[in-house]
């Protein structure tokens, strides 16, 4: 049983591209950052180089297992606990000669045992940045109290108030996205960025990625402050997944906060199904030459 970890794109598709489109919903990030680099380059997210990794069983046996990881992001996992903790111990016995390992996100099993394992080999500790489920889309139903107005894709015209949204949203959510401009260029460019407009205004939007290996992932999902409680989130959330499925996704995935009662029941009520339970995880240095 064994990683190869490497700095080549290249090599991390041609070995592992084949199991994560097999399995689009649980390598649904793996897949989209894949894509994004294609895209964009490898420098996207930062300015140091990714570092990929993939597992096999047995020598010359199917790919099992894949990693890959942006700095200053953390190792995203779409493998076994079993694979997990072999990376650990491997990426630990490297330290910061390969990359240097600040937390590490993916399937709740998967990161747990990755955690474990790295904890004892590092004497590192942890702390929880995300717990999210995994969401699939069953049967798209409209919204049970639909509100007033309707959707609309997203313009140029859009692009300052989607911007500041996108900021807002990452602000509320905790999360880091590099060069927010760049990205709401690309949604708009590609129909994948939509709005809800209520009295003429937008009053909530909601993101589509492309389909990538028949799957498309919902998100962000964004209602200001003053428009809350108004049944917009469902509705443009509703919208969004169905330009998905138009655009001839089979899978349309979402994430949700544990900790948001509301939007995990909102979802599941427009036709979302779980699918598993993910974390992300930081890791604090106590000690050793690790980030």
């Amino acid at each position: 049983m064994t990683w190869t970890l490497s700095s080549s794109f290249d090599d991390f598709r041609r070995h592992a591209e084949e199991f994560l489109a097999a399995r689009p919903a649980e390598s649904t990030v793996l897949l989209t950052v894949v894509h994004r680099l294609a895209e964009r380059g490898l420098d996207v997210f930062g300015q140091r180089p990714p570092v990929f990794g993939w597992w096999r069983p047995t020598d010359g046996g199917p790919v099992e297992g894949a990693f890959l990881q942006t700095p200053p992001f953390g190792p995203r996992l779409s493998c076994t606990p079993a694979a997990a903790v072999e990376l650990a111990v491997e990426l630990a016995s490297a330290g910061s000669e390969f990359t240097e390992v600040s937390g590490v996100g993916g399937g709740a099993d998967a990161v747990r045992a990755f955690a474990a394992a790295w904890t004892a080999a590092t004497g590192a500790g942890q702390s929880v940045r995300f717990n999210e489920r995994l969401y699939r889309l069953g049967e798209l139903t409209d919204p049970p109290r639909p509100p007033a107005g309707h959707h609309r894709p997203a313009a140029p015209a859009d692009r300052e108030l989607a911007i500041r949204w996108y900021e807002e949203f990452l602000v509320e959510a905790g999360v880091d996205l590099p060069n927010v401009p760049q990205a709401v260029d690309d949604r708009i460019a590609t129909g994948g960025l939509h709005l809800w407009e209520d009295g003429g205004r937008p009053v909530a939007l909601a993101g589509s990625s492309p389909v990538i290996a028949g799957m498309s992932r919902i998100g962000p999902v964004y209602t200001p402050t003053d428009q809350r409680g108004r049944g917009y989130a469902s509705a443009v959330t509703a919208a969004a997944s169905a330009h998905a499925l138009a655009q001839g996704a089979a899978e349309v995935l979402l994430y949700t906060d544990l900790a948001n009662p509301t939007s995990n029941s909102i979802y599941q009520q427009i036709g979302y199904r779980p699918v598993e339970d993910c974390l992300t995880l930081d890791f604090t240095t106590r000690g050793g030459n690790y980030a």
